[in-house]
C-alpha cells in the first residue's frame, strides 16, 4: 500500500504538470490574440485607405504630385514622368523588390514577404498581395500569372 505522503507527492506532481500545461496553452492564446489584433489593424488600416480613395472619386482637378509620399497615402497612378519615389514607402519597397533580379520572373507574395523581411504569415501576404494588386491596377506593376507579379518595364528611347 502507497504511502500519505507519496499518494500526496504524487497528486502534486499531477497538479504542477496541468499548470504547466496551462501556462504553455495561456502563452499560445495571448499569441493568438495579438496575430489576430495585427490583422484587424491591418483591415482597418487597407478599409480606410479603400474608403478614403473611392470618396475621393476620380480625379478632377490635377494637382503637382508630392516629391515624396507619407505612409498611408493613395498610390498614384502611374504617367510619363512620374518616378517610383512618389509612392509610399510600403510601396515603393515593393516595387523595388519586384524590380530587383530575383522579381523580374515574378514573384508570389509569399516570396516578397521573405524578401522585404516580414513574417511570411498569411496576414502579411496578404496585406502584400492587395498592395501588389494595388500596383497593378494603378500601372506600376504587372500580374502575370494569378497571384504572381513584376514590375512593369517600360521601353525608354
Amino acid at each position: 500500500m502507497a504511502s500519505v505522503l507519496g499518494l500526496l507527492e504524487a497528486r502534486e506532481k499531477e497538479v504542477r504538470e496541468e499548470i504547466a500545461g496551462l501556462r504553455d496553452e495561456a502563452e499560445r492564446v495571448q499569441a493568438a490574440l495579438g496575430d489576430a489584433e495585427r490583422a484587424l489593424q491591418q483591415l482597418v488600416d487597407d478599409a480606410r485607405m479603400t474608403v478614403a480613395e473611392v470618396l475621393a472619386g476620380p480625379p478632377s482637378v490635377v494637382t503637382e504630385p508630392a516629391e515624396s509620399a507619407v505612409a498611408g497615402s493613395a498610390v498614384p497612378r502611374r504617367d510619363a514622368g512620374r518616378a517610383a519615389q512618389i509612392l509610399a514607402p510600403d510601396y515603393h519597397r515593393i516595387l523595388s523588390v519586384l524590380e530587383s533580379e530575383a522579381g523580374r520572373e515574378g514573384m508570389r507574395c509569399r516570396q516578397m514577404a521573405v524578401a522585404l523581411g516580414l513574417e511570411a504569415v498569411l496576414v502579411k501576404v496578404e496585406g502584400l498581395q492587395a498592395k501588389a494588386k494595388r500596383l497593378v491596377e494603378r500601372g506600376w506593376a504587372l500580374q502575370v500569372r494569378p497571384w504572381v507579379f513584376t514590375a512593369l518595364v517600360v521601353a525608354s528611347g
